[in-house]
């Protein structure tokens, strides 16, 4: 898990701390900004710990690290929704995160160009942490044979804010 590999990458040298926390912010699919967002830590702060002209404090890195566990689907305060679909579908995306039904959802892309692929990454969802799964029609009857979270289908492309809706609803 990233949070993890945040937490070794700490104690092993600036260097590691620097490529491992840009390359969390991407893996989870964020800019360096809208992680500032989210994350509470200053966009500037941020980029100064990415550079290199500073090394986080505890509590900066503390708000780091929650806000990774968080969006990783780790938290009790944050049920985490997964997307499997092209990038094509994946960018129509505008937000990380909702509220449905009083609930804060969180939403992760996982990008697939094959059935293959969107298979492979239904299981990474579930691993990760994820309750309930978006996904194409194509393949949704196959992963929910092999998932034992929810699944919901994306039925046009317009209609993805409301299987993540659906998806929500089927966690309660």
């Amino acid at each position: 898990m990233l949070a993890d590999d945040l937490i070794r990458a700490t104690f092993s040298s600036d260097e590691e701390l620097k490529s491992t926390l840009l390359h969390a912010i991407k893996e989870l699919g964020f800019t360096v900004t809208k992680f500032a967002e989210i994350s509470g830590v200053s966009s500037s702060t941020l980029y100064k710990i990415i550079s290199g002209e500073r090394e986080p404090n505890l509590k900066t890195l503390r708000e780091i690290l929650r806000a990774v566990r968080r969006l990783e689907g780790a938290s009790k305060n944050g049920d985490l929704i997964a997307v499997v679909a092209a990038r094509p579908v994946l960018d129509k995306i505008t937000e990380r995160s909702m509220l449905i039904e009083g609930n804060e959802i969180i939403i992760r892309e996982y990008p697939a160009t094959s059935i293959e692929e969107a298979l492979i990454a239904a299981i990474h969802a579930e691993r990760d942490g994820a309750l309930a799964l978006v996904c194409a029609p194509i393949v949704s009857p196959t992963v929910e044979k092999i998932l034992r979270i929810p699944v919901a289908s994306i039925m046009p492309q317009n209609s993805l804010v409301e299987a993540i809706k659906l998806a929500a609803r089927k966690i309660s």
